[in-house]
Formats: structure tokens, sequence, C-alpha cells
């Protein structure tokens, strides 16, 4: 290997390392409704997209999302804050994976397998708040251990 293609392997090996965030990805980005998120997980990131940002204001809408399991699944529980100039204004926790009580298809995968779904969701809210805020979303396992995490930045300007 000449010595150019190593010191660039070494300088890309020392900026990944250097790095101590994820970039912020575009969820989507329509007139009057922007979603943003960026993983709070120092470890891993994961792909999430959205057909049309303004079928997410429908209740109903089709989401593709990516991920390589670091941790099993046998247990899975949701915690939502809502957060408005830097302050938690509602707190959501949910169970979603647990023995005989399973909402989700993935239940029960093994770390290292590849978490895939693209179907439908329902967020179960008739309208989304109309204002700039962030939606911190924590996932972890029977162990707390994190199983995924990100902050959600929204934008909506549209007054329903």
């Amino acid at each position: 290997m000449k010595t150019s293609n190593v010191f660039v392997l070494i300088l890309v090996l020392l900026y990944i390392n250097a790095s101590t965030e994820w970039p912020t990805h575009t969820v989507c980005k329509e007139d009057n409704l922007e979603i943003y998120y960026k993983s709070c997980d120092a470890q891993q990131d994961f792909v999430l997209s959205i057909d049309k940002c303004s079928d997410v204001a429908t209740h109903t809408f089709k989401i593709r999302a990516s991920m390589v399991l670091r941790h099993d699944i046998k247990e899975l529980y949701v915690k939502l804050n809502l957060i408005i100039n830097g302050k938690t204004v509602l707190t959501y926790s949910e169970t979603l994976c647990a023995p005989g009580h399973t909402k989700l298809i993935f239940c029960g995968m093994k770390k290292g397998e590849h978490l895939h779904y693209e179907g439908p969701v329902t967020l179960g809210i008739k309208e989304i708040p109309q204002g700039d805020y962030t939606i911190s979303a924590k996932l972890t396992n029977e162990d707390h251990v994190t199983v995924a995490c990100a902050d959600f930045t929204v934008k909506n300007y549209l007054d329903y």
C-alpha cells in the first residue's frame, strides 16, 4: 500500500474518532412543516424518512426506518419529551415490547440483526402543534440500555 493511501486512511480514522456527534438529518421539508433529527446515541446513527411531509399532519403516514441493533430487544420502552424553549413541557412513556405484550414487529430481535421497517405509522394525535420545538425520543431495553435515541426538531408554521 502506498504511503499516501495509508496517510489518508489514518486521517479518516482519526476524523471519525474525533467526531463527537452525528449530523442532523432532514426527515422532511415542505411548505409549512420541517422535521429534522439527530441521533443522541454517541455510538449509533439510524436512517428515517417520510414519503410526504404533509402526510404527518393527517394522522397516518408512511415511513422507512433502518438500523443494525447493538442490543437485543426482549423488552422495549419508549420515553418521549416535548421540549419548548429548552424546558420539558410534556413527558410520555410506553412499553412497546414485553413478554405477552408486543406492539411492534421487531420485538424479540437480536443484537446484530438489521431492523428495517417500511409502512404506516399512526401518531394518535389530530394535529401537529404549531411552532418550533424539540421531541426527545429514547428507546431502552430490559437492561435499561439505549437501543436508539434521537432529538427531533419540528417547525410547523401551518395555522389549522
